[in-house]
């Protein structure tokens, strides 16, 4: 089964520089973050916001080369991953005979292309399984003061870490304790 999701941002890793593009189900809060290259993060960039650029692009040339051989460009799919790597299809129609043809390629690819023609974006759910984040709910808290004993409050909305700190700070304990692993390896020998 296949999740429309469309793309909701793209962020920088405030660690490494490196950036990740933000899926979102259309129909829910249920997000996918997948790791790109700075290249493709500023061309994906450009296709949503439509900036004119003087000469055509990598992924501008793709598009003018997909519609001079008679195809159309209808959508992409995010299929599976494989050891933390992802892999797409960008699905092309023959404009003549309507029929559909898939071309292995990149998820940051397909996703520059489908942001400078405005194309449906899937997902298939497994992945979403594997690697998607829901948001926590609303959590309440217990106040620990004497004087407000028993009280619980919702913290507002500007108060609140995203959802994706949380993934990012996840990240960055994971490459020091990486970082602290070769540190006291490197020792030993």
């Amino acid at each position: 089964m296949m999740i429309e999701v469309m793309i909701d941002s793209i962020r920088v890793s405030l660690t490494n520089q490196q950036r990740i593009v933000i899926l979102k189900d259309v129909k829910r809060e249920w997000y996918l973050p997948i790791w790109i290259g700075p290249f493709e993060a500023e061309s994906i960039t450009i296709g949503l916001q439509n900036i004119e650029i003087s000469r055509p692009q990598t992924h501008d040339l793709m598009l003018s080369v997909i519609q001079s051989l008679g195809f159309q460009f209808s959508h992409i799919e995010i299929k599976f991953m494989q050891q933390d790597v992802f892999f797409a299809d960008l699905v092309v129609k023959d404009a003549e005979s309507g029929e559909e043809r898939r071309i292995d390629c990149r998820p940051s690819d397909a996703l520059a292309l489908s942001a400078r023609k405005k194309t449906r974006i899937f997902v298939s759910d497994e992945i979403m399984q594997q690697a998607g984040i829901l948001p926590e709910e609303n959590v309440h808290h217990e106040t620990t003061d004497d004087d407000n004993e028993g009280l619980t409050f919702e913290p507002q909305d500007e108060e609140r870490l995203s959802i994706f700190e949380d993934f990012l700070e996840r990240l960055t304990d994971e490459e020091d304790t990486d970082d602290d692993d070769s540190d006291d390896s490197s020792s030993n020998n």
